[in-house]
C-alpha cells in the first residue's frame, strides 16, 4: 500500500503574493497606467482605476500559472528555489486554482466595468504570457524571449483601450518598445546567470549560442529599440519633453549595450557592464514611460 502524501500546511498570504510575481507587476502596471494617461481622451477615476486593478491581476494571474508550470525548474536555480511552490510551502494545485480565479476575475471584471476591447487584449495577454512563452517557447528554443516578450508589452495597449476603446499608433509603438527592450533587457540578465539557466536545461541564448552570441544580439536588438523608443517624436505624436528624453536615454541605453556587444571588461569586477545594463534597462522603461505621461500634460 502506497504511503499518503503528507498534505503542506496551508500556504500564507505572503506566498500568493509572491506568487504574482510583484516586481515585475509594477512594471507591468507603470506601462498600463502610462499607455491610459497618454491616451487622447480623459477616463472616469474610478473606471480608470478599475482598469489598472484589472492590469495589475492578470499579470498576477499570469505569473501565478509561470510557477505554477515551471516549479521544477524554479527548484534547480538559485534564483527562484525560494519561491513558493519549490520550497515547499505551497501545494501546486493551490498555485494552478488561485492563477486560473485570479485571471478569469481580471478578464470578467475588465469586461463588465470597462469595454470590452481592453478586456480582449488583457486575455490575450494572460493567454500569450501562459501558453505561448511559458508552455511552448520557454524549454524548447533560445528564440523563447524574444517571442514571448510580446506577452510584456501588452499594458500599453490594454490602458490605451481602457481610455478610449480602441488602438491607434502611439500605443502599438509602444508595445514594439516593450518587444524589443526584451531581448537585450532579458538576455543581460542572462549572461551573468547563465549557469542557473544551464543547470535547469533552460536553452537561454547564452546556454545555447555563448557569450559572443548573446553579446551581438544585445547591440543588434538594441538598434531597432531605439528607433521606435525616438519614433513618437518625428511622427508628431508626442512633443519635445518625451523626444529630449527618448533621445538622451536611448543614447545611454546604446552606450551600455555596445560596450556589453563588444564585450568589454572593468577589472575585478565580473559581468559588470551587463549588471549595468540589465539595472539601467528597468530604469530606462520607467522614465521613457513617465516622459510620456508629462508630455501629454504640458502639451
Amino acid at each position: 500500500m502506497t504511503p499518503a502524501t503528507p498534505l503542506l500546511p496551508p500556504a500564507d498570504w505572503r506566498d500568493f503574493l509572491a506568487l504574482t510575481k510583484p516586481r515585475v507587476m509594477t512594471l507591468v502596471v507603470f506601462t498600463g497606467l502610462c499607455g491610459m494617461l497618454a491616451a487622447p481622451v480623459g477616463i472616469d477615476p474610478v473606471l480608470g482605476f478599475t482598469a489598472i486593478l484589472c492590469i495589475a491581476l492578470g499579470a498576477g494571474a499570469a505569473g501565478a500559472l509561470n510557477q505554477w508550470y515551471e516549479a521544477d525548474l524554479d527548484a534547480v536555480m538559485k534564483r527562484t528555489a525560494q519561491r513558493p511552490l519549490p520550497a515547499g510551502r505551497m501545494e501546486r494545485q493551490s498555485a494552478l486554482h488561485f492563477g486560473v480565479g485570479l485571471g478569469a476575475f481580471s478578464v470578467i471584471l475588465m469586461g463588465l466595468a470597462v469595454n470590452l476591447a481592453a478586456a480582449a487584449i488583457l486575455t490575450v495577454s494572460i493567454l500569450f504570457y501562459v501558453l505561448i512563452y511559458t508552455v511552448w517557447l520557454k524549454r524548447r528554443t533560445p528564440q523563447n524571449i524574444v517571442i514571448g516578450g510580446a506577452a510584456g508589452a501588452f499594458p500599453p495597449l490594454i490602458g490605451w483601450a481602457a481610455a478610449t476603446g480602441q488602438i491607434a499608433l502611439l500605443p502599438f509603438l509602444l508595445f514594439a518598445l516593450v518587444f524589443l527592450w526584451t531581448p537585450p533587457h532579458f538576455w543581460a540578465l542572462a549572461l551573468f546567470v547563465k549557469t542557473d539557466y544551464a543547470n535547469a536545461g533552460v536553452p537561454m541564448l547564452p546556454v545555447v549560442a555563448g557569450e559572443a552570441a548573446t553579446r551581438r544580439q544585445i547591440g543588434l536588438y538594441t538598434i531597432p529599440m531605439a528607433a521606435v523608443a525616438i519614433a513618437p517624436w518625428p511622427l508628431g505624436l508626442t512633443g519635445s519633453v518625451y523626444g529630449v528624453v527618448a533621445v538622451a536615454m536611448t543614447a545611454a541605453f546604446a552606450v551600455l549595450a555596445a560596450l556589453v556587444a563588444a564585450g568589454a571588461k572593468r577589472a575585478a569586477t565580473p559581468m559588470f557592464y551587463e549588471k549595468r545594463l540589465f539595472a539601467y534597462s528597468i530604469l530606462y522603461l520607467f522614465v521613457m514611460f513617465g516622459a510620456l505621461v508629462v508630455d501629454r500634460w504640458v502639451a
